[in-house]
């Protein structure tokens, strides 16, 4: 268990349809709380299973579990190590207003063509940030939020790194909390039928079909993370998650077996 104080915690200045998670940061160390089910669970599991991909480790942001004491309160979270080397985190949508003075959602959803929206996001990140390839980066965005159910991934939760000189470069993925139904406050409370309730999770960043998002990135793009995780590995991450009850752990494990079936052409 970590204490934080008052002076750790930092201001979430990023917006979310999920709500505000309590943050805080101490030397070099980044914590979040749960807040509305178990959100660091999540982290841990999508980072774990990451690692058993064909993701360079340099890709994507790896947490693990704490216990975070703040004031009288006991929370569940996760962990990770500051990321940002110095380097300025800054999502998609206060990017384009800094530039444009509008948001690139709003241009997003002027396009009625999902495909065209698709090549729409990264024609305009590219030639604002000089990024090349981002078509690829998004494809692997799209791949994790499908297979891990991340309803939560809109212009505000996609970030580029930009230095003091206003040089850009991709952003490790992170920030994958509202995956695998862990909203059990509002939409997917401890006790419904989370298969039946699959359906129901619907992706955000140019429509609302996750595969459909995903066919469209992989036809630009072509297929960009392969997976090798068994059964056997989520048991195991899972038993390491002891500070979540069973009965959560048992939920995760019945969403990702299900996930494992449906997307089985992402497994080498």
């Amino acid at each position: 268990m970590v204490a934080m104080s008052v002076e750790d915690l930092r201001e979430n200045g990023r917006q979310s349809s999920k709500g505000n998670q309590l943050k805080w940061e101490s030397k070099g160390i980044w914590y979040k709380a749960d807040y509305l089910g178990y959100e660091g669970l999540a982290e841990c599991v999508v980072s774990e299973l990451l690692k058993k991909s064909d993701l360079k480790s340099s890709e994507y942001v790896f947490y693990e579990p704490e216990e975070i004491q703040y004031r009288s309160v006991t929370y569940n979270g996760c962990r990770s190590r500051d990321f940002s080397e110095g380097w300025q985190v800054i999502t998609l949508e206060r990017l384009f207003k800094n530039y444009y003075g509008t948001g690139l959602n709003e241009g997003i959803y002027s396009i009625t063509d999902h495909k065209d929206r698709f090549q729409f996001l990264v024609e305009q990140v590219e030639r604002t940030t000089g990024i090349k390839e981002f078509g690829k980066y998004m494809c692997k965005l799209f791949t994790i939020d499908a297979f891990f159910l991340n309803e939560d991934r809109h212009t505000h939760n996609i970030s580029v790194l930009m230095d003091g000189k206003g040089r850009f470069r991709l952003c490790p993925i992170y920030d994958n909390g509202a995956a695998l139904m862990s909203d059990t406050r509002m939409d997917y409370p401890m006790g419904c039928d989370v298969l039946a309730e699959v359906g129901y999770v619907k992706a955000k960043t140019i429509c609302e079909d996750f595969d459909e998002q995903l066919e469209i990135a992989e036809a630009f793009c072509g297929q960009q993370i392969r997976f090798g995780f068994s059964a056997k590995d989520v048991q195991s991450i899972l038993e390491k998650m002891q500070i979540y009850d069973e009965e959560i752990r048992n939920r995760v494990e019945t969403i990702l077996r299900n996930q494992r079936r449906k997307y089985q052409y992402l497994f080498a």
